[in-house]
């Protein structure tokens, strides 16, 4: 996904607005953008942080250090290049979104048929926030554009818009990524993860609910469109891609994941002698799998985190892998001839597990591996955030697939733990990944630990359903 920020103060916002975009590097590793307006006119710098941190490109960057204004918005993006800043028919305005159109493809067509022209076309695909400004274009106003942009997509988009008038942060239809707002003295600041703005002063004052949208400008925050009745949001931020500091709908990503550990260790029953988490974000996994058994957690597993990113985000699978390879690091004197569980927030694409870091246990002397990762077995690729887009990249659906010599449509009774055929899938995984047992947590049990009603998570890469658009 992509992680957005917007800013609109009384003074200079551009320091404020600068630490908060970096608190998002987590969610993504293509480009990282700023756009800042002083009331007159906007600037923007835009930088690819595929080699560099988000905050050395711009700290050096004289252009970025001479811009000045009391308004603004950042974004680290997983794919598109943005900020854009677009003429519409109702003004200028500096735009950046988080979020995926599964259907951009057609709807882009549907424009060039009518003899709109795309300019950002990034890998022969449109840029999504140039899309987005021309399907907002076509309202009457600009919410009612938005809501426009809402009702024509498939996926889901939260937006960020700047203006003359002020800033429009509107969320995405089911609020699958979530968007807060808070408060410093007379600054306010809209942002994805709530972390970003914890060291910087700010005080949460809401979350904004399912394709609400609001204005906030140097006087007030006035709400353009109320939240709609339906809230999805994506269960995957809490199990892997949000970061522990924050909080999505007032409950905190390391609670869940340390709660997620005792609930994985109530229902286990396997002699071990030390439990250690994939760093970082399996971290917490085993931390609460140790409180509940007893087992000591240990850390022979050692993530050197200077100059390497996330495996899951980087978008080519040979930069996945070659991070999988150089970040984590054996301390083999804490493996050799131990019975080890591991806690892992989630299988995705499973050849990093098997290919990297089960071998480095392996070859250090471990005497088992139990593996337990933090929620179930993907089994669809996500169409509302930018993630895995096919089926042959999910593990699960790989060992499906040789099980029967080929896709099948009917996952039901794959999806059930208590089926033989899930069990015999699990068989099947174990032998894949050379690990001594291999345990999934429960749906209802990974959705029970957010705390939230499960009628307000989306489980979509896990289930396949999805609510009808409301």
């Amino acid at each position: 996904m992509s992680g957005i920020v917007g800013i609109v103060s009384k003074k200079e916002c551009k320091n404020d607005l600068f630490y908060a975009t970096d608190y998002h590097s987590h969610l993504g590793t293509s480009y990282g953008g700023i756009a800042v307006f002083d009331g007159k006119h906007f600037q923007k710098k835009i930088h690819t942080i595929a080699k560099a941190q988000f905050k050395s490109r711009f700290s050096e960057d004289l252009d970025f250090v001479h811009m000045q204004g009391n308004r603004g918005i950042g974004v680290i993006s997983d794919r598109d290049t943005q900020p854009l800043i677009m003429r519409l028919k109702f003004g200028e305005y500096a735009m950046c979104g988080a979020g995926f159109i599964d259907n951009q493809n057609a709807l882009a067509q549907e424009h060039i048929d009518k003899g709109v022209v795309f300019s950002e076309m990034p890998n022969g695909q449109v840029n999504q926030i140039e899309l987005a400004a021309k399907l907002i274009n076509q309202g009457k106003t600009l919410p009612d554009g938005i809501e426009y942009l809402h009702d024509r997509i498939d996926g889901s988009f939260s937006l960020l818009l700047l203006g003359q008038e002020g800033l429009y942060a509107a969320r995405d239809r089911y609020g699958r990524s979530p968007l807060v707002l808070a408060r410093k003295h007379d600054t306010r600041i809209v942002v994805l993860e709530s972390c970003s703005f914890k060291n910087l002063g700010f005080e949460i004052e809401r979350f904004l609910g399912p394709g609400e949208i609001i204005l906030l400008n140097e006087g007030k925050v006035e709400q353009v469109k109320k939240p709609r009745s339906l809230l999805q949001l994506c269960t995957f931020l809490y199990v892997y891609a949000g970061f522990p500091a924050s909080e999505y709908e007032g409950k905190n990503v390391e609670e869940f994941r340390e709660y997620s550990g005792r609930i994985i260790a109530q229902r286990d029953n396997v002699e071990i002698d030390l439990v250690a988490g994939v760093a970082d974000s399996g971290t917490a996994y085993a931390h609460g799998y140790a409180h509940e058994s007893g087992v000591p957690v240990r850390i022979p597993l050692l993530k050197y985190t200077p100059g390497w990113a996330r495996s899951y985000v980087p978008p080519s699978q040979e930069t996945r892998d070659l991070v999988a390879l150089m970040k984590q690091i054996t301390a083999d004197a804490l493996i050799k001839d131990q019975r080890i569980l591991i806690t892992e927030d989630s299988i995705v694409r499973g050849t990093q597990l098997k290919n990297y870091l089960l071998v480095k246990l392996w070859d250090a002397g471990a005497r088992e591996v139990h593996v337990r990762p933090a929620c179930p077995a993907l089994m669809y690729p996500c169409k509302f955030l930018y993630s895995t887009r096919q089926l042959d990249e999910l593990f699960a659906r790989r060992i499906i697939k040789n099980m029967h010599g080929k896709h099948i449509d009917d996952i039901t009774v794959y999806l059930d733990p208590d089926s033989n055929q899930y069990k015999e899938m699990i068989t099947e995984m174990e032998k894949d990944l050379h690990v001594t047992t291999l345990r999934y947590q429960r749906l209802e049990d990974m959705m029970g630990a957010t705390g939230l009603p499960k009628e307000n998570l989306c489980t979509y890469c896990w289930t396949g359903e999805e609510p009808e658009k409301a």
